[in-house]
């Protein structure tokens, strides 16, 4: 769901088509599927047919949970999702990165299979739920640290983790989380906290499912994908069964995300930034205040025909950047010097 609309929205893209896969304003994508699953490409179903390591780690009380593909020997990636949403965001990716990397996905707390907290969230928190999760995985071990892809929120999580660790880390790559200017600075979302509805079938709990901020979606297979490991079944009080979301709706009370510009600046590792060529959250004015931040000396990547969820909209040409990137971070020295 990655529901993050904490940011000011900023003008539609033109040409774009809003109509395109809703059925009304009411309900999400996969409303008119009625709970089948679209048709996908021969690419996909090879790479969810990799199945990962599942593990759990404990941090600060709470399970964390992850998956894992590939070699521990290898140099170890971390991939970290959006708001409200889960590892299972990048199930058709890691395989095709775990070919040359120790690949792992985290279900940040309070989201996906990962515990909810029963006093607080934090940042700080989330950035030790990375950490955990690369040391769990075995990403210290090999003489190459490793690096730590983030997703939207995620992103500003990994921001913050670049700041605090980055001298554990071989870098850091930024996906369309937009670090504003003060004249558009964003805030948490602001929502009531109240219990999710529970849904009599996984149908009507499908049809309910909807993207953050809202775009048109063509690749439905993989929008299925994530929305169905989105929901977990539940028995209610009644005895009746259903379906409900797997994010812990309390997740921003008293929640701060901090001065994202400032840890951006202090970031203590290599980073590089992506943003979809549509969206509405990283347009190339953010992008140009972003590289400025950086000392216009760490890459900020368009990712063309890609709107805010980039792993949805392109994911082989995400595929494509990041293998580049890290493949140019293998054999280059970084001119940036962290500050």
């Amino acid at each position: 769901m990655n529901a993050d609309d904490d940011l000011p929205p900023a003008p539609p893209v033109e040409g774009t088509r809003p109509e395109m896969f809703v059925v009304n304003e009411n309900q999400g994508p996969l409303a008119a599927l009625m709970g089948s699953p679209p048709p996908a490409p021969k690419w996909f179903f090879e790479a969810v047919a990799e199945k990962p390591e599942s593990r759990t780690v404990q941090v600060d009380g709470a399970r964390i949970h992850y998956s894992r593909w590939g070699d521990r020997a290898r140099p170890g990636l971390l991939l970290v999702h959006g708001n409200a949403a889960h590892a299972h965001w990048w199930d058709f990716i890691a395989p095709m990165l775990a070919r040359d990397y120790n690949v792992a996905a985290i279900d940040l707390s309070g989201m996906g299979d990962s515990e909810w907290r029963r006093d607080f969230y934090s940042m700080e928190r989330f950035a030790r739920e990375e950490i955990a999760v690369c040391e769990d995985a075995g990403m210290f071990v090999p003489t190459e640290p490793p690096i730590i892809v983030g997703h939207s929120f995620g992103g500003f999580v990994t921001i913050l983790t670049g700041a605090l660790y980055g001298e554990r880390l071989a870098g850091t790559v930024i996906v369309d989380s937009p670090v504003n200017p003060p004249e558009r600075e964003g805030r948490p979302p602001d929502r009531a906290i109240k219990p999710h509805h529970v849904y009599p079938t996984l149908a009507a709990a499908l049809a309910r499912f909807r993207l953050m901020p809202p775009q048109t979606a063509e690749n439905l297979y993989l929008v299925d994908w994530v929305a169905r490991h989105s929901l977990k079944e539940v028995v209610q009080e009644s005895g009746l069964g259903g379906f409900t979301w797997k994010f812990d709706p309390a997740i921003w009370r008293h929640f701060s995300i901090g001065d994202t510009a400032q840890r951006l600046r202090e970031t203590k590792c290599r980073i590089a930034v992506f943003r979809g060529e549509h969206s509405v959250l990283l347009p190339p004015d953010i992008g140009e205040y972003m590289f400025n931040l950086l000392g216009r000396a760490a890459p900020v990547v368009e990712i063309p025909q890609a709107q805010h969820h980039i792993m949805l909209d392109q994911p082989l040409a995400l595929v494509a950047a990041l293998r580049a990137l890290l493949s140019d971070w293998n054999h280059s020295v970084s001119t940036r010097l962290p500050r």
